[in-house]
């Protein structure tokens, strides 16, 4: 075996242990509370490479929107799915796209760009 394969192999199993990493490995989780103001709440997800937050916390029985403010118009993250909630919105045809979430029992709504590769979560407490 020669020194090219060598290295070939060396940076092949890097880039594999790197791709494991990026898609299964733990990643710190940054999380926001919604803003209150005249009985109704706000978040704000800046989508940008991903979602930031990442997580969204709710007060419970309070109505909720989360906007999502698009400033990565990547095919992937062009849309925003919330499986649980039927929600299926394109992010494009508007700067800032407003999602309703119902906050009438405690949970979590999870949701992830249109190809599943980004992810994110609401939580209602």
């Amino acid at each position: 075996m020669g020194i090219g394969q060598i290295i070939s192999i060396i940076v092949g199993v890097i880039l594999i242990a790197f791709i494991l990493w990026w898609f299964f490995g733990p990643h710190k989780e940054n999380a926001q509370d919604s803003v209150i103001v005249n009985d109704e709440q706000t978040a704000t997800i800046i989508v940008n490479g991903g979602y930031s937050p990442s997580t969204v916390v709710l007060k419970k029985g309070v109505p909720a929107q989360v906007n999502f403010d698009l400033k990565d118009s990547t095919a992937c993250l062009s849309h925003v799915v919330f499986e649980q909630l039927g929600v299926n919105e394109d992010l494009t045809k508007q700067p800032v796209t407003s999602v309703n979430i119902p906050t009438d029992k405690v949970g979590t709504y999870n949701f992830a760009c249109g190809m599943d590769m980004f992810h994110g979560k609401v939580i209602v407490k």
